[in-house]
């Protein structure tokens, strides 16, 4: 049995997942444990392959017993349950039991993974109330307060995240791109068609430096204990999406703003705008919020961020005494990712977006097009 600190994830197989175990496990300095519902899955096995430090437990967070067999024997704990399989009701409960257990088996350091509390962030205002965003923000506020008592036992820490920027490039997310024709041109163009107003700002964060945060949160449990690290890149208006992508790969690109309306009524967003937050949540619960009121209120969330004026906020001084060599700005992980490209055989970053894949665990799982027709 290994020696060196374990730590239980939940949230391993998703997209923040990935980089976050490998940024634990790659110099040997922790082990991890993974809970997954799927140890047989492709995002499964790729953890596996990261070295003799991955292992996984069958299981799903909404089972105590599982729970329980998860956190037995581990000094930490990265906790980062899919709010878009539970539902914001849910999510909530399991949140609370995910951090009480935690206590009960004698973990040592908490991490919630955590987003904004947009909702109270902007004074209560009903056009900023975004389910998945405030189910872990309000329940990240809860665990830092709890936790003033509990510390003796348990120190705990949440990591705040924003829309991460590959979403900018993949299929399916909120602000995926479009390769379009120029009616007069006849020439391809990258097009961002989202409701982001003039002077918005999303607070993207790019997942390589989540690998980095992370592991400086379970690096520094003293400093790290009562802390709510709040990450991002920038706050990037999608004109700056458009202009940094032109100058990367020499390929037409630009930002459409639309209402929400259009948003909402033309492509996968058309298809989907109807269904709940949370493919697992019954359409008669109360409780349910749709996809198009949701998200409507996380793009309302960004109209009123621009340059970290409003209401959600990044403390980028933190931040580069942190990780001094994050990624900040668009331009910058552009470049990253056109490397990549190269480097892992899909030609450049305009070839990689011609052929986007996605990023989402749910979209690769085929979970939320399950849903969908089960609701035909």
């Amino acid at each position: 049995m290994s020696t060196k600190p374990t730590i239980f994830i939940i949230g391993g197989t998703g997209a923040q997942g990935i980089p976050v175990i490998t940024g634990l496990v790659q110099d040997g300095a922790y082990a991890v444990r993974v809970l997954t519902r799927d140890p047989n899955s492709r995002r499964a096995k790729h953890l596996l392959t990261l070295g003799p430090d991955v292992s996984l437990i069958p299981g799903t967070f909404t089972s105590e017993a599982d729970l329980r067999a998860g956190f037995q024997g581990c000094w930490g704990a990265f906790i980062n349950i899919d709010g878009f399989a539970t539902g914001e009701a849910m999510e909530t409960f399991w949140t609370y039991r995910c951090y009480e257990l935690a206590i009960e088996c004698g973990i040592k350091f908490y991490v919630h993974g955590n987003l904004d509390y947009g909702y109270k962030l902007g004074g209560y205002d009903a056009r900023f109330r975004c389910g998945h965003y405030d189910g872990k923000g309000r329940m990240g506020e809860w665990i830092l307060s709890q936790n003033a008592s509990d510390k003796k036992r348990m120190k705990a820490a949440l990591f705040t995240t924003g829309p991460y920027i590959e979403m900018a490039l993949a299929p399916f997310t909120p602000m995926a791109p479009r390769v379009e024709v120029g009616e007069a041109s006849g020439e391809q163009v990258v097009t961002w068609r989202v409701p982001l107003g003039e002077k918005g700002g999303v607070p993207h964060v790019s997942l390589d430096d989540c690998a980095y945060y992370v592991r400086w949160l379970f690096d520094n449990p003293e400093r790290a204990d009562g802390m709510n690290l709040a990450v991002a890149v920038d706050h990037i208006h999608y004109s700056e999406v458009a202009s940094a992508f032109e100058k990367v790969t020499g390929r037409k690109a630009k930002h459409v703003d639309v209402d929400l309306e259009t948003y909402f009524s033309t492509g996968h967003w058309g298809m989907t705008a109807s269904l709940p937050t949370g493919y697992t949540v019954d359409s008669k619960s109360p409780a349910l919020m749709s996809l198009k009121d949701n998200f409507t209120g996380f793009w309302r969330l960004w109209q009123g961020s621009g340059s970290n004026q409003g209401v959600v906020k990044r403390d980028y001084a933190l931040l580069d005494e942190i990780h001094p060599n994050r990624i900040k700005s668009v331009e910058e992980f552009f470049r990253r990712e056109n490397e990549k490209a190269k480097a892992d055989g899909r030609g450049s970053l305009w070839e990689a977006v011609d052929n986007a894949r996605p990023i989402l665990k749910i979209h690769e799982d085929g979970s939320l097009r399950s849903a969908q027709k089960g609701r035909m």
